[in-house]
């Protein structure tokens, strides 16, 4: 069986699941050239927890978190089965590695899982385990849960993190828009980029103190995090990223994808 890399991708506003524009667009192109998993486990910026949590529904719904929005989005499905048996492995992985987990029976698909998922695997016929990330103990942290699941990328299961390379929400009333991009969006994106490409963990992980206008970038870590879950699942020093350009969503939503393939890039 081939080896899958881990990935990172940039979910955007729950509209992208109906206007997926070019981010639609490069997942189809990324799925279609990578075997197809047995599994999917998505560590996702929208599941918030003290400590990890892992999905274990045997049929997980379709979680619309979130409000305002027009009643198309809200009649969307993902109707993808769960894999109680590998929540229950991950949850063992994850507890090897020193980290308590516990498994949700009743955990359902948020945005930040089903929105991609329907661009990357549209007929939701693939299991699907969410996890929970934890905000208050940082990237390290969750860089270690996702070397933790590295091995599952040899057993088919592809790991991915759901989030966003840039997340200010306050700027939705800034006035930016096509053409008028918020001015930390390129600067940032542009560094996480550069220290991916030169395997600078340790400067990623620091990206709080040393990225330009970090904390204009994701005044909370949330969005970020996932990245740092597909990092440490690339399960090498050498992480193989791969950068995959999907624009900049509403002016300041940058909605890159990475690819990691650790050792065998």
């Amino acid at each position: 069986m081939s080896t899958l890399p881990s990935l990172f991708v940039s979910h955007g506003s729950p509209m992208t699941a109906l206007a997926p524009g070019r981010v639609g667009a490069q997942l189809a192109g990324l799925a279609a050239a990578l075997p197809r998993p047995r599994a999917i486990a998505v560590a996702t910026a929208h599941w918030l927890a003290r400590q990890p949590l892992v999905g274990g529904a045997a049929q997980p719904e379709t979680v619309h978190d979130f409000g305002g929005f027009p009643r198309e989005l809200y009649e969307l499905q993902y109707p993808a089965p769960g894999d109680a048996a590998l929540a229950d492995e991950i949850a063992q992985r994850i507890a090897r590695a020193g980290l308590p987990a516990t498994v949700d029976p009743r955990r359902g698909l948020d945005h930040g899982v089903w929105v991609p998922l329907r661009f990357l695997y549209p007929q939701a016929d693939i299991p699907v385990v969410p996890v929970s990330i934890q905000p208050m103990l940082g990237p390290r942290h969750q860089f270690e849960l996702g070397r933790a699941l590295a091995p599952l990328r040899d057993e088919g299961v592809l790991l991915l993190g759901s989030g966003s390379i840039t997340h200010n929400l306050h700027d939705f009333r800034a006035g930016y828009g096509d053409g008028n991009e918020a001015p930390y969006v390129k600067p940032f994106i542009e560094w996480i980029g550069q220290r991916l490409a030169a395997d600078d963990v340790d400067a990623l992980l620091d990206y709080r103190r040393q990225a330009p206008f970090a904390e204009r970038a994701h005044p909370t870590d949330e969005h970020l995090l996932p990245l740092f879950f597909a990092m440490g699942a690339a399960g090498s020093d050498a992480l193989g990223a791969r950068r995959i350009d999907a624009g900049i969503d509403l002016g300041f939503l940058a909605m890159d994808i990475y690819r990691f393939d650790g050792a065998a890039a």
